[in-house]
């Protein structure tokens, strides 16, 4: 069963680079999140390599509700026989903005050194090509299969999946028996840290700063208030997780807006802040934990009027039983083809495959890229693929779903 796909894979390797190319070189940028025009020529490509494309266009109210233009979210659905399971592969489209630094074309998708440099190269516009290319290599191999693949190329991982995978699955779309999503190739993840994103706002009263005793200086509760927050960390690093990967929950504030002008007394203060939560946790007890100590924290600050927004709740993922037959083939053929040991693990990044767990779907996170975030550069400058990667992990996805759809 493996010489067929590990043949057929390397034959059209050169295809499927391009393929990668072309995805990278249109602009997914999240925000502003107009990625519908991505969506677009990824179905043409996809029906160019002879698959049905559906499209399915997330209301327009519903995308700049959370704060996006257009998502289009497309499944792509191949039946080997009208029985046996369904395996989901899963990869999003959306992205980060480039930022700088770059010494590449972030969207020129240049090979240099054996590496495809661009902005979504590694996360995870990869995987587009990992699954299509494995899907095709099962395709056109002949080999004995029962059960079906559906491909989701969704575009919403960036604000938190629902109006990606979350969609597709409220709609009713897909109810797969299996899911692997995008991830890299040397090791599989079965599980990940959750997340709270809040917004809190700081209401003082703003007045010129040669009288600062007519106004309430909101900058100065939000000083006091950075403080207790980052000080929550001396007891979070105590809360260990027992998933290898993760260590234990942080707390980070990532945005600060405030202030009118250098001479007066800043009557408004907003912070956004990022809590992961480890697998171990509850995110009810967590928002609650979180609300308290800003509550109590600005109650000694007088004339200070609090408010607080919840932004994001995403849910750890933890490993469901019925992943372990998905999970052994996965270690075992990538460990047959990259050649050492390929370890479980969890992550403490969130991802789309918490909204298929929580609907009772087995899942893994396995697909193209290098051991670790930092080493593609995800998210910064130069980010990049090894194209030797992408090759072998485009072998180890047919053949793990080869096994399982087996005759």
């Amino acid at each position: 069963m493996s010489e067929p796909l590990n043949r057929w894979v390397a034959e059209h390797f050169e295809d499927e680079v391009r393929f990668l190319q072309a995805l990278v070189r249109i602009p997914t940028d999240t925000p502003p999140g107009n990625n519908a025009p991505h969506a677009e020529r990824t179905a043409e490509l996809l029906t160019e390599l002879g698959f049905t494309v559906e499209r399915h266009a997330v209301p327009a109210a519903d995308v700049q509700a959370a704060g996006m233009q257009s998502i289009t979210n497309l499944i792509v659905r191949h039946r080997f026989s009208d029985d046996g399971p369904t395996i989901a592969l899963n990869a999003h489209g959306d992205v980060v903005p480039p930022g700088e630094g770059w010494t590449h074309d972030p969207y020129g998708a240049e090979i240099a050194g054996g590496k495809l440099y661009g902005r979504a190269s590694a996360v995870s516009k990869s995987d587009f090509a990992t699954y299509t290319f494995a899907l095709l290599a099962l395709k056109q191999s002949g080999l004995p299969l029962k059960g079906a693949v559906e491909l989701h190329f969704t575009y919403d991982e960036e604000f938190g999946g629902e109006l990606g995978p979350g969609w597709l699955l409220a709609q009713g779309l897909t109810q797969p028996d299996f899911l692997i999503a995008a991830g890299f190739s040397y090791q599989v993840v079965t599980a990940h840290n959750g997340c709270l994103q809040m917004e809190v706002t700081l209401h003082g009263l703003a007045s010129h700063a040669a009288y600062p005793h007519t106004g309430v200086d909101a900058l100065q509760a939000a000083t006091r208030l950075l403080t207790a927050l980052y000080a929550h960390n001396d007891v979070l690093r105590t809360r260990l997780s027992q998933v290898p990967g993760i260590t234990h929950p942080y707390l980070n504030v990532g945005r600060i807006e405030g202030g009118s002008n250098t001479n007066v007394v800043p009557g408004k203060v907003v912070l956004k802040l990022d809590r992961r939560m480890i697998p171990e946790e509850d995110p009810a007890a967590v928002e609650a934990e979180v609300r308290t100590l800003i509550e109590s924290t600005v109650a000694a600050c007088p004339g200070i009027r609090l408010e607080i927004k919840r932004l994001l709740l995403a849910h750890s993922m933890k490993p469901l039983p019925g992943a372990a037959p998905l999970v052994a083939a996965l270690q075992q053929h990538a460990s047959e083809v990259f050649g050492e040991p390929v370890p479980t693990s969890g992550t403490p990044l969130y991802t789309d495959v918490r909204l298929y767990t929580a609907r009772g779907i087995p899942a893994a996170i396995y697909g193209a890229g290098p051991r670790t975030v930092l080493e593609s550069n995800a998210k910064r400058a130069d980010e990049h693929l090894v194209l030797a990667d992408l090759q072998r992990a485009t072998v180890v996805i047919a053949r793990t779903v080869a096994s399982l759809l087996a005759a």
